[in-house]
This record gives structure tokens, C-alpha cells and sequence, in this order.
């Protein structure tokens, strides 16, 4: 298994992307995240998605070219129109307007519309943070989940993710996390592992709890913590698609099914200014991580999150990702 670096991951990402028809400047921005999700270990959402936005491009399920619209209906909310195309540059194209409003008006609605799936949503909410601000983000995905008690795939994963900086300038809090019980490529990777799965992650197809990761696959995934993440995950699926125009979890093929119609998913982000009320933000941050470091063991979600310079790519997918690049 070779040891890839970030920045060859990158380039290898962006040469693929544009060999299969994007822009360069969006192809950019989804090799910038396909790379940072590997330095971080988010392999499921790292090269291992490249493949799909490349089949994609080619049949035309995502426009690769296509440019954002940016509009503000309301002094406090900012919409990016995707087109129908990549959900990292449509966010880029409307974050600089969403940073001004949050850091004038104290709070900005940040949205994004009728995008390809924007794989990992907390690459997005630590750019908020970033630049100073609490960053939350919902967004919706095609339907895996049923509710408790039923076995009817209704909504997706339906991640939520938060972002916050600390007193200094850094990353102070950071977790993105799928309301279902686990991530869908999870029970993928048991598959072709041979593994089994625990009690919880999901039914089977008449809505019996399964171990068995292809009876999970025809059937459905469960919501993390039962009725109660249940609740989270209408609740992303409100914030990401009847807030946005976008289309509800229902109306969205396999996302990386390489025919059919555009994924039209959207994200929602809340974007508020730690100083519009108080300068205790940061303190208040510090005696929070300060009592949970006192805890052997304990930590706050994000503590001492480093990105690596070189990671561990399976020879298979590095010489795929070198074809699709067309090397």
C-alpha cells in the first residue's frame, strides 16, 4: 500500500475532475475537499468518492462548469444556487458575502441549493470557524433511514456538523456526525470485509434488527439514539431541503449511482458572530475544556485534530484514481 501525499492526492483529484469535463476552478474546490477528508482519515469521503463525481461529470448527473448564483433575499440570508452542480464551489462562491453579514448583522443563514452531495459537511462548517464565526450545518442525502420501529427508507444520513473557533484564533470545538447510527459506507466496508455489524446500525427488509451487513444494505439504517436522533435527522432534513427548495431525501437516487437526475440536495448553515453579545466566549470555551481535560480520558470533540501530510492509499484505488486522471 503506498504512501500518497495530500498534495498528490489533490492533484490527482483535480486532474481526474477535469479530465471528465469540470471547470478548473470547480474541480479545485472538490479535489481541495477530497484531499482534506484524507488527510483526516474520512476515507469515505476522500478518493474513494472520486470515482462517482468522475462517471457523473461524464453522464451528466452533475454539471461540472456550471456557475453558482448568489443571491440575498433578506438582509440576514444568503442563498448559492448550485445548479445542479458541485456543492464546494457553490459554498465558496457565496461565503465571503455570508461572513460579512454574520460578523454585521451578528447571524447569517447560509444556504446552499440543488447541489451534488457535499460529502463531508464539516469541511464546510470548520471554514466558518475559520474566519471567526460558530459555524452549524445540516444537509440531506438520498433515503437510507427508517423511522423507528418501521423498515420504509424515508430520510438519509442527514448529517449535522458544528464548528467553533476558541479564544485564539483556532479550531475550538469540531464534530460532524450522521444522525443515523452510522454511516452508510460503514456497512459497505463490512461487506466486502466479511464482517459482521452490531445490533442497531440496522433492519433488514421486513424491519428486523440485523447483523448481517447485505440484509442491512436491502433493508434500512436506524437513527442514532432511536426516536431521539430521529428527531435530528427531520429536523437536518427540514434545514437542508424545504428551507432551501431543494428536494427531500425521497427524491434522490443512489448518490453515486452514475445515471440519473441531478441529487438537487441542500445545505443549511447558521453562522453567528461570538462577540454579538459578550466578549466571554472564548473564556467560557477554556474553563469548559479546561474541567473535561481534568478527566483522564475525556476530551472536547476536535481537541487536537492534526491533518496529515502523507496517508495510506490502497494500490487498487491509487492506480484507479491514476487512470481516472488519465495517467
Amino acid at each position: 500500500m503506498p504512501q500518497v501525499t495530500i498534495n498528490d492526492i489533490f492533484d490527482v483529484a483535480r486532474a481526474a475532475l477535469e479530465h471528465h469535463g469540470a471547470g478548473s476552478w470547480q474541480a479545485e474546490h472538490v479535489a481541495r475537499a477530497t484531499a482534506s477528508a484524507e488527510s483526516y482519515g474520512n476515507v469515505i469521503c476522500g478518493l474513494q468518492y472520486l470515482e462517482s463525481y468522475c462517471t457523473q461529470l461524464a453522464s451528466g448527473r452533475v454539471d461540472g462548469t456550471v456557475t453558482p448564483e448568489i443571491s440575498q433575499p433578506k438582509p440576514s440570508a444568503i442563498l448559492a444556487d448550485a445548479k445542479c452542480g458541485f456543492a464546494q464551489p457553490a459554498f465558496a462562491a457565496g461565503l465571503d458575502t455570508a461572513i460579512k453579514t454574520a460578523k454585521t448583522q451578528g447571524i447569517a443563514l447560509f444556504s446552499v441549493a440543488n447541489s451534488h452531495t457535499c460529502t463531508s459537511l464539516g469541511y464546510f462548517t470548520e471554514q466558518i470557524a475559520q474566519a471567526g464565526l460558530i459555524g452549524i450545518g445540516f444537509t440531506n442525502a438520498s433515503p437510507v433511514v427508517a423511522a423507528p420501529g418501521g423498515k420504509d427508507r424515508v430520510i438519509g444520513t442527514n448529517p449535522i456538523a458544528f464548528s467553533s473557533p476558541d479564544g485564539d484564533g483556532g479550531l475550538g470545538v469540531h464534530f460532524d456526525f450522521s444522525t443515523s447510527a452510522v454511516a452508510l459506507g460503514k456497512i459497505t466496508m463490512a461487506k466486502y470485509a466479511g464482517d459482521t455489524i452490531p445490533l442497531g446500525w440496522a433492519v433488514d427488509e421486513n424491519g428486523a434488527p440485523t447483523t448481517d451487513p447485505e440484509a442491512a444494505l436491502r433493508g434500512s439504517l436506524c437513527s442514532a439514539g432511536g426516536y431521539k436522533g430521529w428527531g435530528f435527522g427531520i429536523m437536518a432534513e427540514l434545514m437542508a431541503a424545504a428551507l432551501t427548495g431543494s428536494v427531500n431525501s425521497l427524491d434522490v437516487g443512489g448518490l453515486k449511482l452514475p445515471d440519473g437526475p441531478p441529487h438537487r440536495l441542500g445545505q443549511t448553515y447558521v453562522m453567528i458572530d461570538k462577540t454579538t453579545f459578550t466578549d466571554q466566549f472564548g473564556a467560557r470555551l477554556t474553563r469548559l475544556a479546561d474541567a473535561v481535560a481534568q478527566d483522564d480520558g475525556g476530551r472536547i470533540p476536535g481537541q487536537s485534530r492534526t491533518p496529515r501530510e502523507t496517508v495510506d492509499v490502497p494500490d487498487a484505488l491509487w492506480a484507479n484514481c491514476a487512470a481516472l486522471a488519465g495517467r
